[in-house]
């Protein structure tokens, strides 16, 4: 499924004093989908910076929940997310 932007990202929180922003996703798409280059075609619209983190919950029979950090945001304002290592 691809992303659609009657669907975005919320944003929950964070971005006091220039730092990050937190935002949360729901989708049926699975972790490695939404770490697809551009996934998000409105995040610059939106307001998403690179550095921000988004929490992506699943939405479907196997529920689950992936933190993201957005890497890139293009000239055109779609964000790219990875998938945030826990150290």
């Amino acid at each position: 499924m691809a992303y659609s932007a009657s669907n975005p990202p919320i944003r929950t929180g964070g971005g006091l004093g220039g730092g990050p922003r937190t935002w949360m996703y729901q989708s049926t798409d699975i972790h490695t989908t939404v770490d697809d280059a551009d996934y998000f075609t409105n995040g610059g619209d939106l307001g998403m910076k690179v550095n921000d983190v988004v929490t992506v919950v699943k939405t479907t029979a196997t529920i689950g929940a992936t933190l993201h950090v957005v890497t890139a945001i293009s000239a055109a304002g779609a964000a790219t997310v990875s998938a945030a290592i826990l150290a």
